[in-house]
């Protein structure tokens, strides 16, 4: 049944259809005359709304940038409540002190310039010394704000014929500002980071010695499968765990068996 009501122009009409009665909005009329006006009301189920995939594209710029897996997103929601920094290392996360350090042996031009740099170049600078500047991926700058003076790094050839572990090297300088992120004309320039604000930083390393033979990524991963297997130091390895990132941590069990095997014969 419906119910209909004269009003003048600043009063509503109400309309009862059924299910109950509906304030409706008035337009203004001649307050002289008034009107009688009738609303068929038709209730409609309230839309669903639809979910939207955000999807992070990046700036494609790092090249070793590491895909996130889902189960990594949880974890680190459940332990951020839900927000991600990018811009620091988690509180909770485990401190390490021995390192692995990945750089081109092998000349491969970028924009013009050279980014061949293997540890022969390291030992041929005076004090044998330089900075690991251009890493633009922040998992690996946060290990890198994380390493002390005097801590060990494996010396790690990548991106060429036969990637390994060539040698050793030692932080001498703790983690600063990474000058290259501001020249235009160097491949890791960063137009998104500012002086005030930088976003990147490097550490200084110096060499130690070469290892007593290079130990391949072949033989390391022979080693990685079987303790995946049967267990061992190498089973999380980073290397294969986390293989895109270009600074990775070891635990002192994975170091000293790494360091082990330049007296062994090989797998």
């Amino acid at each position: 049944m419906k119910k209909i009501i004269t009003a003048h122009w600043k009063t509503a009409v109400l309309t009862n259809i059924n299910c109950g009665w509906t304030q409706l909005p008035l337009y203004r009329n001649k307050p002289s005359k008034p009107f009688v006006d009738l609303y068929r009301v038709k209730e409609m189920p309230p839309k669903k709304k639809t979910r939207v995939s955000k999807r992070n594209t990046g700036s494609g710029k790092d090249d070793d940038r590491e895909p996130v897996s889902p189960a990594l997103k949880k974890r680190k929601a459940a332990t951020s409540g839900g927000k991600t920094d990018e811009s620091s290392a988690s509180s909770g996360s485990p401190q390490y002190s021995r390192w692995l350090m990945k750089s081109e042996p092998e000349s491969r031009f970028e924009n013009g310039i050279d980014v061949k740099f293997g540890i022969e170049d390291l030992k041929a600078l005076p004090d044998q010394t330089s900075c690991w500047d251009g890493v633009r991926n922040y998992q690996a700058r946060n290990f890198m704000r994380q390493m002390k003076e005097g801590q060990l790094a494996f010396f790690y050839h990548s991106n060429c014929k036969e990637p390994g572990i060539a040698g050793l090297m030692k932080v001498v300088k703790e983690a600063y500002v990474d000058h290259t992120q501001f020249d235009r004309k160097d491949v890791h320039y960063d137009a998104t980071s500012k002086p005030d604000d930088p976003k990147w930083s490097m550490v200084d390393v110096q060499y130690q010695r070469m290892m007593k033979r290079f130990l391949p990524l072949s033989e390391l991963k022979k080693h990685h499968l079987q303790h995946r297997a049967k267990g061992g130091p190498l089973k999380d390895m980073a290397l294969f765990t986390r293989a895109r990132l270009s600074v990775q941590p070891l635990n002192t069990e994975e170091f000293d068996f790494i360091l082990s095997l330049e007296d062994k014969e090989p797998l």
